[in-house]
């Protein structure tokens, strides 16, 4: 049974995300952490790692002019719960992150909406978007190109950027422990992935980032990559070449990111979509909190069907 459930407002969180009421929605398997503001068409918006959904908190006051905006933390990260991930670790797969977000949106009334989701959140969207395609309207993607081809292309340059993919998905706690030996430091050296610098983030943002940083945390983490490359490239695998993305497709990477640097996002992207744009910008791997302008126009655009330069 699914269940919304007023508690107590965050006060980190909510003083960033001005406007937003939270929420706690119990799913079928954990507990998400929700704020919600706006009306009109509903847009999920889906965080990614090491963040909360405090990493949308510079554009989603203005996209709730327009739009009913939902942001989650997703299971394991930030102020959801952290269920046991199970031994194969689908507990923190694709789809099981997907499905919270789907009982979320059925216990807020939206049968349909659009998704949009940045790293680990935008393959939860590619996951909710290939399996539910009645559901799903439009789907954004930041700065990733499908699970699938990353696995199935591996160049020495992106392996040496994204190390963290092959080692957080080692055995526990391996990888727990040597993270947990300094989380204020792994987090502010992950924070400035590829030497963007730390200053595109808020003070409040990093403090709220490294807040959530807990052992519980990192382990669900580590989970989510251990499945990642597991049951999650297992799924993609069985649907490779067998079933595509319906709807109206957007991707957005900055070019000085693994994602512009290593892949060529729209040729990828076509692999798993028929009707994908893409929108390079002068970013980073945190578009959102680096270019909030970019994104917003471009979310603006692309939900209302617009079209988008």
């Amino acid at each position: 049974m699914v269940v919304a459930e007023a508690v107590p407002e965050l006060v980190s969180s909510t003083r960033l995300m001005e406007g937003f009421t939270f929420q706690r929605i119990k799913t079928r398997g954990a507990e998400i952490n929700v704020a919600t503001a706006g009306e009109g068409p509903p847009l999920l918006l889906i965080h990614g790692n090491p963040l909360t959904l405090v990493s949308w908190h510079k554009v989603a006051p203005s996209l709730a002019r327009d739009f009913s905006v939902i942001a989650i933390d997703m299971r394991g990260y930030g102020d959801s719960s952290k269920p046991y991930g199970g031994e194969d670790h689908s507990g923190y797969s694709f789809r099981s992150i997907g499905e919270d977000a789907f009982d979320v949106m059925d216990a807020l009334g939206h049968k349909t909406f659009a998704v949009a989701g940045h790293d680990r959140g935008a393959r939860v969207g590619f996951r909710m978007a290939l399996d539910h395609p009645e559901r799903v309207t439009h789907y954004a993607a930041l700065d990733i190109v499908p699970t699938h081809h990353v696995l199935n292309n591996i160049t020495l340059g992106w392996a040496r950027e994204s190390y963290h993919w092959f080692f957080m998905a080692q055995k526990a706690p391996f990888p727990e422990n040597l993270l947990g030996a300094d989380l204020d430091y792994y987090m502010r050296y992950k924070l400035n992935k590829k030497g963007v610098g730390l200053d595109i983030f808020t003070p409040e943002a990093i403090a709220e980032y490294i807040r959530c940083a807990t052992p519980e945390q990192i382990h669900a983490v580590c989970e989510d990559y251990r499945a990642t490359i597991t049951v999650d490239l297992d799924m993609d695998t069985a649907d490779y070449g067998k079933r595509k993305i319906a709807c109206p497709t957007m991707v957005i990477w900055g070019t000085n990111s693994h994602c512009g640097r290593h892949f060529k996002p729209v040729e990828a992207w076509s692999e798993w979509a028929d009707d994908v744009i893409g929108l390079p910008i002068p970013t980073g791997h945190y578009p959102a909190e680096h270019r909030p302008d970019l994104v917003y126009a471009a979310f603006y655009r692309f939900f209302r069907g617009e079209p988008v330069t």
